[in-house]
């Protein structure tokens, strides 16, 4: 269906367009940056809507858990409809409140560094394949490409916390880097057995060397490196139990503590942008991204053909998106003492000695997965 959708775009809009607009020796050029541009437009709009329901979400799961309502007035039209309006409520407030800069601070920076924690999470889904053919930009170097791009987050939380000339922020931007850097060599090591274990660093190539059953799938042969690259990304999205950089209680809002209005939101949606990835590149890189899980099981494997490929990727993701909001609901905050010790003195040795189990297992072949 979405290839049929593209291909009526293409022919009917893109192609008449660029057929009356350009020069006849700039046609071609033209309209591979025409479809390039709608490919992009289809991927980001789903993931900024994703952002925006998944704050619904968020506080819809936890009012479950915790015995609340959540969410349940905002609606459309005059109908609640289960408070389905309340993000879009959320942004129109945002948007309308005031930006205040605070005196002294770099306007320049103060601005830039919004932009610079939500690009990168934006950025990083060109390379994310949602099928076998689906893909932007199927780079052979994608997990690498990934990995540059999810580093680049802690840039914006030391500018925001520098550019503000707060000591509250430039404490919580500290305090957020420091937790960011150390974690980010765990996630790394778990990406590094990843690729040892695929001997590919295209995010298809290792979904594709998962193929078979449930078993295949690289959950069971990296279980410690799959375990801590999710905890990393709880620690890098600054979320619950890791969340010091915004300890109310401690340091008033951290980083972004003199934020406002839709300079607030944005580091908002970066927060929630970049649990999306995290989500999706758990499936991917160990539970077997768009295969079905009734792959290579005789009866279930016929019934459950007509399921598009696309269904299981997201119904993964959804999975581990909820495991974001449990953890936060379940979870109370660590110390700080507490979160530097797991990221350096846990978990990074976990992660070299898994790296040589993997490696092993790997030159000695072993069933079912190599």
């Amino acid at each position: 269906m979405l290839e049929t959708i593209y291909q009526f775009i293409s022919q009917n809009v893109l192609l008449p367009l660029t057929m009356f607009v350009m020069p006849t020796d700039y046609q071609t050029e033209a309209m591979t940056v025409l479809q390039t541009i709608v490919k992009i437009v289809a991927i980001l709009v789903p993931v900024l809507i994703t952002v925006a329901y998944f704050t619904y979400a968020e506080r819809k799961v936890i009012g479950f858990i915790q015995g609340r309502i959540g969410p349940n007035r905002v609606g459309f039209f005059g109908f609640s409809l289960w408070g389905l309006g309340q993000p879009i409520a959320d942004a129109v407030k945002l948007i309308v409140k005031e930006i205040v800069i605070p005196t002294g601070s770099n306007r320049s920076l103060f601005v830039i560094a919004p932009i610079l924690s939500l690009a990168p999470s934006l950025a990083a889904w060109a390379v994310i394949p949602f099928d076998d053919t689906k893909v932007l930009a199927d780079i052979n170097a994608g997990l690498l490409y990934v990995l540059a791009l999810t580093s680049l987050a802690v840039y914006g939380v030391i500018i925001a916390g520098w550019a503000s000339n707060s000591k509250y922020a430039f404490l919580g931007a500290m305090r957020s880097a420091a937790q960011i850097v150390a974690y980010e060599i765990a996630m790394g090591f778990a990406l590094v057995g990843v690729l040892v274990a695929a001997g590919s660093l295209n995010l298809g190539d290792i979904v594709n060397a998962q193929a078979g059953s449930v078993v295949h799938w690289f959950w069971l042969p990296l279980f410690p490196l799959f375990v801590i690259y999710f905890i990393s990304g709880l620690a890098e999205t600054n979320r619950a139990p890791f969340d010091v950089a915004e300890g109310e209680s401690e340091i008033v809002a951290g980083f972004h503590v003199e934020y406002s209005g839709m300079a607030f939101s944005v580091f908002f949606m970066a927060e929630y942008a970049n649990m999306i990835l995290i989500a999706i590149l758990c499936a991917l890189m160990f539970c077997g991204g768009w295969l079905s899980p009734f792959q290579g099981i005789p009866v279930f494997s016929y019934l459950f053909a007509w399921v598009p490929p696309l269904f299981w990727l997201l119904a993964k993701t959804s999975f581990f998106m909820l495991l974001f909001l449990w953890c936060r609901a379940t979870f109370p905050r660590y110390r700080y003492d507490q979160i530097m010790r797991l990221g350096w003195k846990v978990f990074i040795p976990i992660t070299i000695v898994w790296l040589v189990v993997v490696s092993v297992l790997v030159v000695m072949n072993t069933p079912p997965w190599f």
